[in-house]
């Protein structure tokens, strides 16, 4: 199967410099060690490009001088976020054909880059993770959530979405919106597990407990782990039991080091069946 996801390649400062962050890390990543063919549409600085590609990952780098950084700062299940820079939007007229051959299109913002006008162009199946078209930030970089504004332009071809309830804070009033537009509706919910609505069914499915060390990019990896399982055949409850299965593992280590591989989380999954 070939996954191809969009947005920018972050860098997220740490104490000792920067780790590599995003979307389109944490869910490619995820979804090369489960298998899946992965190619990367994004801008960012060459050294972190080859991060990805030393994961098997194809990249395609658009040109930048700029490159996305964010400081993540967490108490218990609170995000507090800073952007320092931002690299300029991926359009749509730049997307290269083989991007829209793939067996799924994950659009994944992190910093309003993503052109909605994409959406209406993927020939397969169309899955987002909207939290980046969710998002603005102060002129001192803090970020805060707002209504997702080019909703109308991308609800309409999604065949999948994946957000977070922290997402919606920005406004809940548009989750009966997303529900009646979106096929299939994935709300991860931390320590809580996450939520799917298929077919006018709402199913809440069970986390696994983990020691979390650094939950950068949980999230991204349940989003991945969700689509795969998904393309692999798996019913949306399957699919979600393995991806938080998934993103509780990540968050017990530092960064990318902490997304697991398939043996990992099918090991679990065999001792403690779900969903």
């Amino acid at each position: 199967m070939h996954i191809a996801i969009i947005g920018h390649l972050t860098r997220d400062i740490a104490p000792d410099g920067y780790t590599i962050g995003g979307a389109v890390s944490f869910s490619g990543v995820t979804a090369r060690r489960l298998g899946a063919d992965v190619t990367v549409l994004t801008r960012a600085h060459p050294d972190d490009v080859r991060v990805l590609e030393e994961e098997g990952i194809h990249v395609i780098n658009l040109p930048t001088e700029v490159y996305t950084t964010f400081h993540n700062i967490y108490y218990k299940d609170i995000r507090i976020q800073q952007v320092l820079a931002v690299a300029g939007p991926i359009m749509e007229h730049e997307v290269p054909p083989e991007i829209y051959e793939a067996d799924m299109l994950l659009l994944a913002p992190v910093a309003q880059e993503v052109d909605p006008a994409i959406a209406s162009h993927a020939p397969h199946q169309l899955a987002a993770t909207p939290q980046g078209w969710m998002r603005e930030w102060d002129t001192q970089g803090k970020v805060y959530p707002i209504p997702w504004y080019s909703a109308g332009r991308v609800l309409p071809y999604l065949d999948v979405i994946i957000l977070s309830d922290q997402d919606l804070v920005g406004d809940t009033s548009i989750l009966p919106t997303i529900i009646d537009s979106v096929p299939l509706v994935a709300i991860t919910r931390a320590a809580k597990g996450s939520v799917i609505y298929h077919q006018g069914r709402r199913c809440q499915i069970r986390p696994r407990p983990a020691h979390e060390v650094d939950a950068t990019g949980a999230g991204d990896t349940f989003s991945a782990a969700f689509l795969v399982e998904l393309m692999n055949g798996k019913s949306p409850a399957e699919a979600a039991y393995f991806a938080n299965v998934a993103a509780s593992l990540s968050i017990e280590a530092v960064g990318l080091d902490g997304i697991p591989y398939r043996h990992q989380i099918e090991s679990y999954i065999e001792a403690h069946p779900g969903p």
